[in-house]
């Protein structure tokens, strides 16, 4: 599980294979939150969110 997670927030990254959390400043594309950038374009080149322990991309 990644661990770019906040506690009090139970919001998930829209990415399909993200496990991380998103708080309110998440990137919001197409009505959908995303954790970073990479999650929010589909990882186009194939790299992951890069948060500890995600293993999205």
């Amino acid at each position: 599980m990644c661990i770019y997670w906040s506690a009090m927030n139970t919001n998930t990254c829209d990415c399909p294979n993200c496990d991380c959390s998103v708080e309110a400043g998440a990137i919001q594309r197409d009505g959908k939150s995303f954790c970073s950038q990479a999650c929010a374009n589909g990882h186009p080149d194939g790299k992951g969110c890069g948060h500890h322990g995600c293993d999205c991309g």
